[in-house]
């Protein structure tokens, strides 16, 4: 909108309807006049409480002591584009509609934010072609000044004062003009801020309202209502919230091959369609649609909805202003999402953008409908799906706390099975974090000792000094410190099992003790000359290479030989990628539930990463990883953060920054799982390596591989 198009038509004599604000004279010598200040003062505190449309006459009223003005104008431009927000004179509005904006004297000033004084119009070629437009409409302005009303941020419009008389603004005036512009800045400053922080609040409680009708749509369409319910609710909100005459969702009938009213919402429910004209108007969407390109929104009018917009025994001479919006889903139309005003009232592109998102969830909500029958069976399906994988986490539950159905894995339960009702030692082997104190406790649990008590002594974690005391207790006044009687483990373990975590880290003067309680079951505590006998069954485990410690001479080769009785070596995590999968659902259920969160998917992408992973922790570490994944969701899904894992070595570089012997296991592993652990056969392990199969399987058994 230009300047020119703001103005009036003007009256037949322009120059008669001119105002002429001329300075007062002074009737007697007492009159009081205003000084310059105070009148910069009085506008000051005029111009905050003063509508737009009168700011001109109050300034005008308040200069009049000091200028003589013919005409005074003050626009207001919207600083992104040449548009006039509102423009407020003391004369009359002057419609020169020839004249573009780019060529007015306002728009000068506006652009360049320069003042422009013009002392004699006649005289000067600026601006000429404003000049003989006012010219013909009998308007001579002869003395011109105009300001730029602007802050240190923003411009904000054109303050202009013009004279008939040339030469009419003095110097000491124009300091007055200029002192009025900033004041008038200031002024037109905090009303537009206020004017943009109202529509900035009333637009957003209209999109937070907005916002949260989408997400209602969203959880009534996820939730057990029926799809007509939701529609029918759908067409009420969006008829109340965008002011509507009608409000229709028509779905695509696959069997018919046409569009059905599904549901309808109307202002006047007198004018409700019967099954006719519901007809008619399907057959008219039915034509619309056909003519939709790429599934763009249609507005126009359609003749089968006025009679719906007007009220009861209203004629309706005019078409309604429909909007029809097609509900897409994978590139095919659902359905589509008919609004209709009364003739006259368009729809805005905010109102399109708004249906168009809406009409795209609610396409969602009636494919869940079509693929599941109800939103019921949706639920229903689901909680099978759940009830499917718990089945499955329990059913590889053999043991409590024990996951898995790896080959390897599945090897070391049957031997757990198998050992477990004898009283006999067992030496778990395995690296840190593999669960061997699980298959410890899963020992007990199985054997005829599971109604007593299962002990466990971390021997790593026990000074040496305190580790003797620890194991066969000690009488009062043994050593400083001990005030009174204590019982050893072996002793609170009688008629139960003892586990030795981390047996390795045994002191040699402590193992010949340890030695003789294995094969006597008898002992002495520390400070006591009397002997005790215990009934216990003593497993132990290790991650160290007991073996390779006796050959170096850090422990005893009888204690070895007495704990190897049946040696249980359980695999590392990198070694049963299978269980991976198994092991995330069952860590992901149980801090699920101790954390009181629904969390009811692992992304693919995630469960392919912990596949990857080498887990140099073992299933410690995954343990921990899950849990910390599941306090950062939020969600129903879970939230890993990945990137730890990516930054973390692969198998690859760890192996090369390994022994020898370290790179030969890997490749052994590598070569077992790229030929499903199968070692003979063309297409087995032996043949991968480029060896007999005989040598495979004696390396297999050296490296101690589980197969």
């Amino acid at each position: 909108m230009s300047v020119a198009n703001q103005m009036l038509s003007p009256c037949p004599n322009v120059m008669d309807s001119l105002p002429r604000l001329l300075v007062r004279e002074s009737n007697t010598a007492t009159d009081w006049a205003p000084t310059e200040h105070e009148v910069l003062s009085r506008i000051a505190a005029a111009l905050p409480n003063c509508a737009p449309q009168d700011l001109a006459i109050e300034v005008a009223d308040l200069l009049l002591p000091f200028v003589s003005v013919d005409c005074l104008d003050i626009v207001a431009f919207d600083e992104n584009k040449a548009d006039v927000l509102w423009h407020s004179t003391t004369g009359t509005k002057q419609s020169c509609e020839n004249v573009p904006i780019e060529q007015t004297k306002m728009w000068w000033v506006y652009q360049h934010q320069q003042a422009l004084s013009i002392s004699d119009w006649s005289c000067d070629d600026r601006f000429a072609l404003r000049r003989e437009a006012l010219k013909r409409l009998g308007c001579e302005y002869r003395s011109l000044c105009c300001i730029p009303l602007r802050t240190s941020r923003h411009r904000l419009g054109v303050f202009r004062v013009a004279s008939l008389r040339p030469d009419n603004f003095s110097d000491t005036q124009m300091r007055l003009l200029y002192s009025v512009a900033d004041q008038l800045a200031l002024a037109m400053s905090e009303v537009m801020s206020r004017e943009r922080l109202w529509k900035a609040e009333s637009q957003l409680e209209v999109n937070r309202a907005r916002f949260e009708f989408i997400v209602s749509v969203v959880n009534r369409a996820v939730s057990s209502e029926a799809l007509g319910e939701v529609l029918a609710g759908v067409t009420s909100e969006i008829r109340r919230i965008l002011a509507c005459e009608v409000a229709l969702i028509a779905l695509s009938d696959e069997t018919m091959g046409r569009l059905k009213v599904s549901a309808i919402d109307l202002e006047n429910p007198g004018s409700a369609p019967d099954e006719e004209t519901q007809s008619k108007l399907a057959a008219r969407l039915d034509g619309i649609v056909s003519n939709i390109e790429n599934g763009k929104p249609w507005t126009g009018p359609v003749e089968a909805l006025a009679e719906m917009v007007s009220a009861p025994g209203e004629k309706h001479h005019e078409l309604a202003e429909a909007c029809v919006i097609p509900m897409l889903t994978r590139g095919q139309a659902r359905g589509f999402l008919v609004l209709a005003r009364t003739p006259g009232q368009s729809f805005t592109a905010d109102d399109i953008a708004f249906v168009s998102h809406l009409a795209r969830q609610l396409a969602l909500a009636i494919e869940l409908a079509i693929g599941n029958g109800q939103q019921q069976g949706r639920h229903q399906h689901l909680g099978h799906e759940q009830s499917r994988l718990k089945d499955e986490i329990h059913g590889e539950t053999r043991f409590e706390g024990v996951v898995g159905k790896s080959a390897c894995f599945g090897r070391v339960l049957t031997e757990v099975e198998i050992v477990a009702p004898t009283d006999s030692g067992v030496l778990i082997l395995g690296e840190t974090g593999t669960g061997k104190e699980l298959v410890a406790r899963a020992i007990h649990n199985r054997s005829s000792r599971s109604q007593h008590n299962f002990v466990r002594v971390n021997c790593a974690a026990i000074p040496s000094g305190l580790l003797e005391s620890e194991l066969f207790g000690h009488e009062k006044g043994a050593f400083t410190g001990a005030i009174m009687r204590k019982a050893g483990r072996f002793e609170v373990a009688d008629k139960g099992t003892l586990f030795l975590d981390e047996v390795g880290d045994i002191p040699l003067d402590l193992q010949p003790k340890l030695l003789r309680v294995l094969q006597e079951h008898e002992f002495e505590r520390l400070g006591s000359a009397r002997t005790l006998h215990v009934d216990v069954r003593v497993v132990a485990a290790t991650h160290r290479d007991l073996k390779q410690m006796v050959h170096n001479g850090q422990f005893r080769s009888d204690l070895y030989y007495r704990l190897n009785i049946f040696p249980l070596t359980v695999p590392a995590l990198r070694d049963r990628i299978e269980d991976i999968p198994i092991l995330v659902r069952y860590y992901v259920e149980e801090y699920a539930r101790r954390m009181n969160r629904k969390i009811k998917d692992v992304p693919a992408a995630a469960m392919e990463a912990f596949s990857r992973y080498c887990w140099p922790g073992n299933v410690r570490e995954l343990q921990n990883f899950i849990e910390r994944a599941v306090i950062l969701s939020q969600g129903e899904l879970l939230c890993a953060p990945l990137s730890e894992l990516e930054q973390m070595p692969s198998p690859a570089q760890k192996s090369m920054l390994g022994t020898l012997k370290d790179l030969e296991r890997e490749q052994i592993v590598q070569a077992l799982r790229e030929a499903g652990w199968v070692i003979g056969g063309p297409n087995g392990a032996a043949a991968r390596l480029g060896m007999k199969r005989t040598t495979l399987a004696y390396r297999i058994r050296k490296l101690k591989i589980p197969v």
